[in-house]
């Protein structure tokens, strides 16, 4: 019987299929049942200060709407506030204690004080962990790359000094050099970091000129991203690593062990599949293992990483296939675009 176990930034999991932030993971029936299909841990979804800062916005709205229609009449409702990361802090907790398997948190805040804020009150409810979502989408023309790595290095430093359980980021890949901004995370205090992050993309209906909210599901294949960065930073960095994106099978999950990574998030493979393609993922890597004679992950993790390879020495450094780029006329001969 092969052994599964792992470890992230210290916590032990049984095995290193982690179930990401996700709607599935917003409700107590399929967390139970992510727990019962065999999963290595959860990250709970996460807290979004917009979300909060949009629902405090529409509460003051509806309580003020009717306000001052009579001279006499200032207002008609009691002071209400809304409880903003309460609710969300509940949860968490109910989670923590309901659980047998780790439980984590993540966070998505865009003011410096908040990260902070709801970063500690987090710690209180008992996870193993904290996930951090950096990221930033452009739109000042202005604003250089440098300044947002200072504004994400800074907010972890403050977040650092204030809380004591383990530190993960979910990263996006569009830095300019990313290894050098995970270097910097890693010195910075960062245990783990989760790569990569997935992200809302807008689409349009040339029809009725309007934006299309598609719900945004990993593909087959996407995978190799994270593979080609775990691969690289194995043995470079402090912090472990997390592979996140297109993870389907338990094969596609021992590759990602293979170049490094100490466990995997996977969401759109039980959106796709079921949560109980959990265990069918699991069987699949035991199964593998067997095949190889591999005890345990520790046997083969990190073994096809950058710096142990020993078949294609430029595999994790070539951008063009170097066929195609010395013979192009043969691409097109036995691959014809039509």
């Amino acid at each position: 019987m092969v052994d599964l176990k792992t470890s992230f930034m210290g916590v032990e999991l049984e095995n290193p299929f982690l179930v990401g932030a996700c709607e599935m993971t917003a409700h107590m029936e399929s967390l139970k049942k992510i727990e019962a299909a065999g999963a290595g841990g959860v990250v709970i979804k996460s807290l979004f200060e917009e979300q909060i800062q949009l629902e405090t916005l529409r509460l003051e709205e509806e309580l003020t709407e009717y306000d001052e229609r009579h001279a006499e009449m200032i207002g008609i409702h009691p002071q209400l506030e809304h409880g903003g990361p309460k609710e969300h802090l509940h949860w968490v907790r109910k989670a923590v204690e309901t659980l047998g398997i780790p439980v984590f948190a993540s966070l998505n805040c865009v003011n410096a004080e908040t990260w902070v804020e709801y970063a500690k009150e987090l710690e209180g409810t008992g996870i193993r962990g904290l996930e951090l979502n950096f990221y930033t989408t452009p739109l000042d023309m202005k604003k250089e790359g440098k300044d947002i790595e200072k504004e994400q290095r800074e907010t972890l430093k403050s977040i650092r000094k204030k809380v004591s359980i383990p530190l993960s980021l979910k990263l996006s890949p569009f830095y300019a050099n990313p290894l050098n901004v995970i270097r910097k995370f890693d010195k910075g205090g960062a245990e783990g970091f989760v790569l990569f992050n997935r992200f809302f993309q807008p689409d349009i209906d040339i029809d009725k000129e309007e934006h299309l909210l598609d719900f945004n599901l990993s593909n087959p294949g996407d995978y190799r991203l994270p593979l080609r960065f775990a691969g690289i930073l194995s043995g470079r960095i402090k912090g472990d690593i997390c592979a996140s994106g297109g993870i389907f099978t338990g094969t596609e999950a021992a590759k990602l062990v293979m170049a490094g990574a100490s466990c995997v998030q996977v969401v759109s493979a039980l959106y796709r599949n079921t949560v109980d393609h959990i265990q069918i993922m699991k069987r699949g890597l035991e199964k593998w293992m067997e095949s190889r004679s591999f005890d345990s992950l520790e046997d083969f993790r990190g073994r096809m990483s950058k710096d142990k390879i020993k078949s294609d020495l430029f595999a994790y450094e070539r951008a063009q296939y170097v066929a195609m780029l010395m013979k192009p006329e043969k691409i097109v001969r036995d691959h014809p675009p039509y």
